[in-house]
């Protein structure tokens, strides 16, 4: 049985495992001859510790993904395919009550899958707002979100548990899971080429 690896870039174990969990839903579909492996390497993604719009979230994920791809090739690593995930702030103004501009700020996670060889994509898992006071402190004060997410929720080691998403939906969605869901979203055009690539 051949094996294909998918290097992920980052080594914390809920991005790890999301991207496995992932791998078990599409591997299948990808290749059903195949043997999967996920390995971690801690890649910069070149924004902020909080990126504070969708372009920043979406940049960072590119670019642990591209990051990978240079690892890879000087290493020689057999990694097939390189994924990128980022979250972080989506940080929009809008029209609320009475004509006002209201501000809105979502807590979003991006996914960036390349094969390394000029076919790449991404993938979002939707996104949920975050309380006022929550978002004046990471917006407007500058505080990284993980560290202000422990402070909001009266606890530690929010990050490489539940997460933001976790403490925010009450566990009914962790960071994991959303994880999950963007990177399937972003490996769709490879597992489902023939709709993507139809001419």
């Amino acid at each position: 049985m051949k094996k294909i690896t998918i290097a992920v870039g980052s080594l914390r174990r809920p991005k790890l495992n999301a991207v496995w969990e992932a791998m078990n839903v599409i591997g299948p579909t990808l290749d059903g001859d195949a043997q999967f492996e996920v390995v971690g390497c801690e890649v910069p993604s070149g924004v902020s510790h909080t990126p504070l719009s969708r372009d920043q979230v979406m940049a960072g994920a590119r670019q642990r993904a591209d990051a990978l791809v240079g690892i890879g090739r000087t290493r020689g690593e057999p990694w097939s395919y390189f994924v990128g995930l980022e979250g972080g702030l989506d940080v929009v103004n809008g029209q609320g009550a009475g004509g006002a501009v209201e501000r809105q700020v979502f807590l979003v996670s991006w996914a960036y899958v390349t094969d390394g060889g000029g076919r790449g994509y991404f993938g979002q898992a939707g996104g949920i707002a975050l309380p006022e006071p929550l978002a004046t402190t990471v917006v407007d004060q500058g505080v990284e979100l993980a560290e202000a997410i422990d402070e909001f929720a009266g606890m530690t080691g929010v990050r490489d548990a539940q997460g933001a998403w976790g403490v925010l939906t009450a566990n009914l969605i962790t960071r994991q899971e959303v994880f999950r869901t963007a990177v399937v979203n972003a490996f769709a055009p490879f597992y489902n080429s023939s709709l993507y690539h139809k001419t």
